[in-house]
């Protein structure tokens, strides 16, 4: 038995690092994906016509339902063109989203027509990642500490989309109108899988969550979805859909081993961070104890384009300086979500009378450009964007078209290769990171190219 030919998955992501993520757990299991960083054209699509995987990186996460009813149907569009047997729309795996900004249920209402299915299997733990889903609750790990995601020390505060229900269930409802079943843990290990699906479908659910705590569980999973996809089916999930669908495919002899892991040498990185997660804090930190050069860039200053330009030339001498200095420079907006920048930031949008959602973009924008003029002035050939709404922004100001993964590392913190018709940027290894990923020394990671053997921290 073997997988059918052709392309297999086709995907957009409501972020640019869940999108990575994807491509990663796709493309280290040996099937060759690509990502693009906008809606792909005909011509695009034709130069990776033997890849298995491909995916749109978007910011859907971060926009309105009226952004969404003007962008996103000429994605789904271009997915429906790949013609793959199984479509996803991919979601953070802690679910950030809520009716009035980065809607789930909104996006899988514009997803249906073009991308159709019976079913639409919701998935979104993950447990390479350390998520679980019990009963329909979802949990997240930190420090190794599990809590339910309403009571998670960072989801739980997040600015933009505080979690404050860990039903998924419970919490897509309150996006979409479509009924939402459950096919639990118990059911996923005890043979009656197809019997739940069946009775949820029979008790009229168009979307069905399914429980996930292990591989085993993960496994069943991606069973369930592979063997009940019928002609075509639009998926709903972090990249535990992925994550399941190969643990599958490799149980069932539809896959074989992965392929040897690539080897990265050291080199000097140029990194910008928008993110104010706990984790990318500590991650700074141990840049800033460990030889990094953290510099500081004043968010203010982006409520007004005059000054935000000065700001962004004064990051890039000093970036400029770090890197003739032999010191890979690490340029942040802030340290935390106590730094005192994030309260500033907001007072300077209300006594500019700025519109908050421009503002954050043109910072995360801003990012982007720091790397690419010290890319293009330096010759550094290896960047990294912790953040997952500013990586989508700060990739577009970066100048790249397409991602590949490239060097496996630790999950959904890999290097890719940037495609670009710019030749000073095409082929620059990339290295993207959600705000709750990664190890402490992740920076320090991705100057080596490999994660340390033992976890320890050291460069």
């Amino acid at each position: 038995m073997s997988l059918p030919d052709g392309r297999l998955i086709a995907f957009y992501g409501d972020d640019f690092t869940g999108s990575a993520a994807v491509m990663e757990v796709l493309a280290f299991a040996g099937l060759k994906t690509v990502l693009f960083l906008d809606t792909p054209t005909d011509d695009q699509l034709d130069r990776f016509a033997d890849y298995r995987g491909i995916g749109i990186a978007g910011v859907a996460r971060a926009r309105s339902p009226a952004w969404m009813d003007e962008h996103l149907p000429a994605a789904f569009g271009a997915l429906a063109r790949v013609k793959a047997p199984i479509a996803q729309y991919k979601v953070c795996s802690t679910f950030d989203s809520a009716p009035h900004v980065g809607s789930i249920g909104k996006a899988v209402d514009l997803a249906v027509p073009a991308l159709g299915g019976d079913w639409h299997p919701l998935l979104v733990a993950a447990p390479p990642i350390h998520r679980y889903q019990l009963f329909g609750n979802l949990f997240a790990t930190v420090d190794g500490v599990g809590y339910r995601l309403d009571r998670h020390p960072t989801v739980s505060r997040h600015p933009v989309t505080p979690m404050g229900e860990a039903d998924v269930r419970v919490h897509l409802a309150r996006q979409t109108a479509r009924p939402i079943g459950l096919v639990d843990y118990l059911a996923l290990t005890s043979g009656r899988a197809d019997a739940a699906l069946a009775s949820a479908r029979g008790d009229g659910a168009e979307i069905v969550a399914i429980d996930i705590l292990d591989e085993a569980s993960l496994a069943e999973a991606g069973r369930l979805i592979w063997e009940n996809r019928g002609e075509r089916l639009l998926a709903v999930g972090s990249q535990g859909v992925e994550y399941a669908l190969v643990a599958h495919w490799r149980a069932a002899g539809l896959l074989g081993d992965p392929p040897p892991r690539r080897e990265a040498t050291t080199a000097r990185i140029a990194a910008v961070s928008g993110s104010c997660s706990p984790v990318t804090e500590r991650q700074i930190a141990w840049a800033e104890a460990n030889g990094l050069a953290a510099i500081r860039i004043d968010v203010t200053a982006a409520v007004d384009e005059g000054r935000w330009r000065v700001s962004l030339e004064t990051a890039v001498e000093a970036a400029r300086r770090a890197l003739t200095a032999g010191l890979s420079p690490l340029v942040y907006t802030a340290r935390g979500p106590d730094d005192a920048a994030v309260p500033a930031l907001k007072r300077a949008v209300t006594e500019a009378g700025a519109d908050e959602a421009v503002v954050n973009e043109r910072i995360g924008h801003g990012l982007g450009q720091i790397l690419r003029a010290v890319v293009i002035e330096t010759g550094v050939g290896r960047v990294a964007i912790a953040g997952g709404d500013t990586s989508g922004h700060a990739l577009s100001g970066l100048g790249i078209i397409a991602l590949e993964a490239e060097i496996e590392l630790t999950p959904a913190c890999g290097i890719g290769i940037a495609r670009s018709d710019d030749a000073r940027l095409d082929g620059l290894q990339v290295a993207l990171k959600g705000g709750q990923m990664g190890p402490e020394d992740f920076f320090g990671m991705i100057e080596r190219g490999r994660p340390l053997e033992n976890g320890a921290t050291g460069r």
